[in-house]
C-alpha cells in the first residue's frame, strides 16, 4: 500500500501541474502519433500471433501476454490510413489498458516519450471532419523542428470492434428516484466523441438533459459563467462526469478547481475514465471526486445518476 501511495503522490504532483506523458511513434506514414502513457502497460517486439477465424478484420491475431490471450489490434488499419506502408517485421505492440480490458496495438516505430502540458494539447482542427479518429494534437521539438503529433481517440478505436451496449438493467432502478431525475441536467466532459456518446445513449433513456464540453478548461469557463451570473451551479446541472485525460486541463486539474471555488465546490463530481484499479481510486479520492467509474458501464452510470438524486431530494 505505501508503494501505491507513493506513486499516486508521484502521479498527483504532475496531475496538480496539468501534465501528462506521451509515447510516440509511427505507422508507415511520415505522421507522428501518440497515446498517453498513463494508459500503457509495456511496449514489446511483435510477437506470434495466432489468427482467429471470422475475427474483426483490424485484429491482427491473439497473443499470450503474462499468462492472458489478448488481441492485438492493427491501429494502422483501424485508425483507415491508406498511404505509405508498414513495416511490421520492424515494428513493435503497445499494450494498453482501456475500459477494464487488456490490448495490444500493432504500430511501426517507436520514437520517445515526452514530457508536457495539457495546456499544450489542443482539440483537433474542425477541418479534420467528424469522422477522424483524434483527440487532440500538439507540436514537439523533433531534431530542432516543431512537429505535429496527433494523439489517436483509443476508445472510438475500440468502439468499432467492440459494440458497446447502452442497455440498463431493470433491477438496477429505483423507480421512485427515477421519475425525479427527468429534466434534470448532466454536464459530461470529455475528448472522446464516443465516449460522450456512450453517457449521452445512457442517460438520456432516463429523461436526463446532456450538456456536453469537449475540454476541462471549456467546462470550467462554463462553470465559472453561470456562477459570474448568479446562478447557482448545482441547480444547473445536477452532476458532472468527467474525464480523466483530456485537451487544455485534464479532469484531476478541473476537479481541484472546482473545489477550491466557494460558489461550485459542492458540485458533484465523478471521474469517468478508461483506467480503471486501485491506483485511479486512490487517486480520484485525492483530488477530491465523488466518485469513480471505469468505462464503459451503463448500469454503474445510472447507479452513480440515482445516487447524486437520492442526496439532492434528502436535502
Amino acid at each position: 500500500m505505501s508503494e501505491l501511495m507513493s506513486s499516486v503522490n508521484q502521479r498527483t504532483q504532475l496531475v496538480g501541474e496539468n501534465r501528462l506523458e506521451l509515447l510516440m511513434f509511427k505507422l508507415g506514414t511520415r505522421h507522428t502519433f501518440a497515446l498517453n502513457v498513463f494508459k500503457v502497460r509495456e511496449v514489446i517486439t511483435v510477437p506470434k500471433l495466432n489468427q482467429m477465424i471470422g475475427s474483426h478484420n483490424h485484429l491482427k491475431g491473439v497473443t499470450n501476454y503474462r499468462g492472458k490471450s489478448i488481441p492485438v489490434i492493427d491501429l494502422r488499419s483501424a485508425i483507415k490510413i491508406t498511404s505509405g506502408q508498414a513495416d511490421y517485421e520492424a515494428g513493435n505492440v503497445i499494450i494498453t489498458e482501456y475500459n477494464r480490458s487488456v490490448q495490444g496495438f500493432l504500430i511501426g516505430q517507436i520514437m520517445n516519450i515526452i514530457n508536457t502540458s495539457w495546456s499544450e494539447i489542443q482539440p483537433p482542427p474542425t477541418a479534420a471532419g467528424r469522422n477522424n479518429y483524434l483527440t487532440a494534437i500538439t507540436q514537439v521539438d523533433i531534431d530542432g523542428k516543431k512537429e505535429l503529433v496527433e494523439i489517436i481517440d483509443v476508445e472510438k478505436v475500440l468502439a468499432e470492434i467492440v459494440e458497446y451496449d447502452t442497455t440498463i438493467s431493470k433491477d438496477v432502478l429505483d423507480e421512485e428516484v427515477i421519475e425525479h431525475l427527468k429534466g434534470q441536467k448532466v454536464l459530461i466532459v470529455d475528448d472522446s466523441s464516443t465516449a460522450r456518446w456512450q453517457i449521452k445513449e445512457t442517460l438520456q433513456q432516463l429523461g436526463i438533459e446532456i450538456i456536453e464540453q469537449r475540454d476541462g478548461l471549456k467546462a470550467l469557463n462554463l462553470l465559472r459563467q453561470w456562477a459570474d451570473e448568479g446562478k447557482t451551479v448545482t441547480d444547473e446541472i445536477l452532476m458532472m462526469f468527467t474525464d480523466a485525460e483530456m485537451p487544455e486541463m485534464d479532469g484531476y486539474r478541473l476537479t481541484a478547481e472546482v473545489r477550491q471555488d466557494p460558489r461550485m465546490s459542492d458540485l458533484f463530481i465523478a471521474l469517468n475514465t478508461s483506467l480503471s484499479g486501485s491506483f485511479n481510486e486512490s487517486l480520484v479520492e485525492k483530488v477530491g471526486c465523488n466518485r469513480f467509474i471505469s468505462k464503459f458501464q451503463p448500469d454503474l452510470l445510472v447507479d452513480v445518476v440515482q445516487q447524486r438524486m437520492r442526496e439532492k431530494l434528502e436535502g
